[in-house]
């Protein structure tokens, strides 16, 4: 990629020419990825759904031959990944009063509300993190080679000032008119694991308006790529 004289331009052409470079590299990334290659008994990709709505468009059915799925909260509701990370007390209670439990795998923090549960899978220790960032943490101790990381918007809606989850208006779920809910944490709990995790490749998937944060933007193995092209890539 030639390179580009930024004393050019202002600060804000330049801002929209560096993220739009960025895209093309990754996407450029992601055509070299073999997808083929990885729907093999000892599958090298994994997918962790957040519950942005950046992936509301995004067929996840579709994804099951291409790895392995964690996902986290209220997806169980209308899908079952692989792997279904909750760490909140009133989701775990949900989730058992479904007895999703006892049909697929469910991991959570260690909590005396459900410690008499059956079929849960306990972290030891406690992770003491958010669902996204604990089922992203949860794959990276599997292996993968590629993980493509969906729904992790961080930012609210509506400029940042709305709840920004799928699930919005749902039991145990903010209502969509309310103030979007921190994301520090999850940020600073994402950073973590692709710092910890050197030799995995991360892709996070984002719509174009999504936030995209400086702090994750500096690590070798980490891309973004936009929902089209992924959805180009894995047939969704």
């Amino acid at each position: 990629m030639a390179k580009i004289d930024k004393s050019q331009y202002t600060k804000q052409q330049w801002h929209v020419i560096r993220e739009k470079r960025k895209l093309e590299k990754a996407a450029r990334i992601l055509q070299e990825f073999d997808v083929q290659k990885n729907k093999t008994e000892d599958q090298s990709t994994a997918f962790v759904l957040g519950n942005g709505t950046s992936r509301q468009s995004i067929n996840v059915e579709n994804l099951k031959s291409y790895g392995k799925i964690y996902g986290c909260n209220a997806l169980y509701r209308t899908f079952s990944p692989d792997y279904l990370v909750a760490v909140d007390v009133k989701m775990i209670l949900e989730i058992n009063k479904a007895g999703y439990q006892h049909r697929h795998t469910v991991w959570t923090n260690p909590n005396k509300s459900f410690s008499k549960m059956k079929n849960l899978n306990f972290f030891q220790p406690s992770k003491g993190w958010s669902s996204g960032p604990t089922a992203l943490w949860l794959a990276s101790q599997h292996g993968y080679k590629n993980i493509f990381v969906l729904g992790f918007d961080y930012k609210g809606l509506d400029n940042g000032k709305k709840l920004n989850n799928i699930y919005a208006d749902t039991a145990n779920y903010k209502k969509s008119t309310d103030g979007a809910t921190f994301f520090g944490n999850w940020l600073r709990q994402t950073k973590s694991v692709i710092a910890d995790n050197p030799n995995i490749n991360y892709f996070r998937v984002i719509a174009p308006d999504n936030y995209c944060p400086e702090e994750l933007n500096k690590f070798r193995n980490y891309k973004t790529i936009t929902v089209e092209e992924f959805q180009k890539q894995f047939k969704t």
